[in-house]
């Protein structure tokens, strides 16, 4: 029996009471503050966010060199992203968000390998200047089709003051027309991985844009229906299962970032008619920036599940004229049956199934289109590094008493799982073993279980046979937690 809308608020906030009851009474408190239930018709989905995580607590955030390095910078291919300072954060974000890219490994790409300043004691004590402009030489012997150098700094260089900027405008002069860029994105900085977006998105700024030194746009001839995919990071092969569509609607695109993207097409940008940005939360700040400095107007799109695609071609086809929309037109009406091939195939396995997110970025809202395709429930949804903003714009895909999280602690996201008994949960490689030993179907939602792409058509497709082959699948009947053995 389908539980009433009250039902599932009494619910909710009765797991709610459950889990702050297990902290100290100072700690529930500032806690309370980060769990609600959606309430239809508010502005926003009732809990704070962007505020620093409780000592203690096991939360599942990343920090500002996460943001930067792992998310911005580092799936532009041809350039090499120096992670500065000691080994283990280059080599924990080694290569592990399958940012998919064409080119070949070591002569002009360079996603997948990691290069570091590898700090030890003595760079600690008397700095590591010296040894990053060796690195940087070395570099220029070692893969000489590199178009450029990112310097990631990681905790210890804001620490003790390494002057990047001042080794990075050196070694630009001495390499001239290498674009060398000094990205302040210390973990320490901020409270999650978010302000480690926003450093970037400025170091793109006051660093690539506007250069006129590097022979990369001089080429460049202009179209009425040039446009920029940006924050897309294509994992799995999302960037490109976007780029069919757009491409197929008579638009051209001119730069795509970060994923499968060049420092070419990040300086060709700024000569976009539209900038189409698909994760609102990394890269709004270079939109915006965009916008008020070349007049360049931006639409936040988003390609997961054919409802949701359909909605978002229409807008991107709005700033066009009526050759673009007719087009854009064309391409719904192509689909569609492919489309409705997949649902019925997949509908009837999945209707009514109910569905817990949580995750980063623009996924906690973005997907819920996709799995409502398919006859799924959001049951509950939260965002590891959301601002106020995003919860603003998951009213608009949520329903009314629908969970929601705000970086959630491992205590509390495990017990909101027993008490709702979701049918599937979609979130991190953090927390899938935990629920997997639970036996809950899960899926991981930051980078696609190893399978995808889940944007675009194609990648509906994809998506469909995953969430179908989670839940289905015999396993669960058969394991059991062995804290409960």
């Amino acid at each position: 029996m389908t539980a009433t809308v009250e039902e599932r608020k009494a619910t909710n906030k009765a797991l709610i009471e459950e889990v702050l009851k297990a902290y100290p009474e100072k700690m529930a408190k500032r806690r309370a503050k980060h769990l609600s239930t959606f309430e239809e018709g508010r502005p926003d989905c009732g809990v704070k966010s962007n505020i620093k995580s409780l000592p203690g607590v096991m939360t599942i955030r990343g920090c500002a060199y996460a943001g930067s390095k792992g998310v911005v910078w580092g799936p532009i291919k041809d350039m090499v992203h120096i992670s500065h300072g000691p080994v283990g954060c280059g080599q924990y974000s080694w290569a592990n968000r399958r940012n998919y890219y064409i080119g070949t490994t070591g002569i002009d790409s360079f996603v997948t390998m990691q290069f570091t300043s590898d700090f030890q004691e003595k760079d600690i004590v008397f700095g590591g200047d010296k040894k990053l402009d060796k690195i940087i030489d070395e570099i220029q012997v070692l893969f000489p089709l590199n178009k450029g150098i990112s310097i990631q700094s990681e905790c210890p260089i804001g620490l003790i003051g390494d002057d990047i900027e001042a080794v990075s405008k050196k070694k630009s002069k001495e390499y001239e027309g290498k674009t060398i860029v000094p990205v302040r994105c210390e973990g320490f900085r901020g409270v999650s991985q978010s302000l480690g977006h926003h450093l970037a998105n400025d170091a793109i700024r006051d660093w690539v844009f506007d250069r006129t030194d590097t022979g990369h746009t001089s080429q460049f001839v202009s179209t009425p229906y040039d446009v920029a995919i940006i924050g897309d990071y294509n994992i799995g092969g999302d960037a490109w299962s976007s780029r069919i569509l757009l491409e197929e609607m008579g638009l051209r695109v001119i730069s795509q970032w970060s994923g499968d993207g060049t420092i070419a097409e990040i300086e060709n940008t700024p000569k976009a008619k539209l900038n189409v940005l698909h994760c609102y939360r990394s890269m709004n700040y270079i939109s915006r920036h965009m916008e008020e400095k070349y007049g360049i107007p931006w639409v936040e799109y988003n390609f997961f599940g054919p409802s949701k695609i359909e909605a978002s071609l229409r807008e991107i086809a709005s700033h066009f004229d009526d050759s673009i929309k007719a087009k854009a037109e064309e391409v719904i009406a192509k689909y569609k049956p492919l489309m409705q091939a997949v649902i019925d195939k997949y509908r009837p396995r999945l209707q009514g199934k109910k569905v817990m997110l949580y995750v980063g970025g623009l996924r906690p809202r973005h997907v819920i289109g996709a799995y409502e395709d398919l006859g799924m429930e959001i049951v509950g949804t939260g965002y590891e590094f959301a601002h106020n903003d995003d919860y603003q714009r998951t009213t608009h895909y949520v329903k009314d008493s629908t969970l929601i999280y705000d970086d959630v602690t491992g205590y509390e996201f495990e017990h909101f799982v027993e008490g709702i008994k979701p049918d599937l949960v979609g979130s991190g490689i953090k927390e899938k073993y935990v629920f997997q030993k639970m036996g809950v179907p899960f899926r991981q939602m930051h980078s696609w279980d190893y399978s995808g792409p889940y944007h675009g058509y194609d990648g509906f497709a994809i998506f469909a046979r995953d969430m179908d082959m989670a839940i289905s699948s015999p396993v669960w009947g058969l394991t059991k937690a062995p804290w409960k053995a």
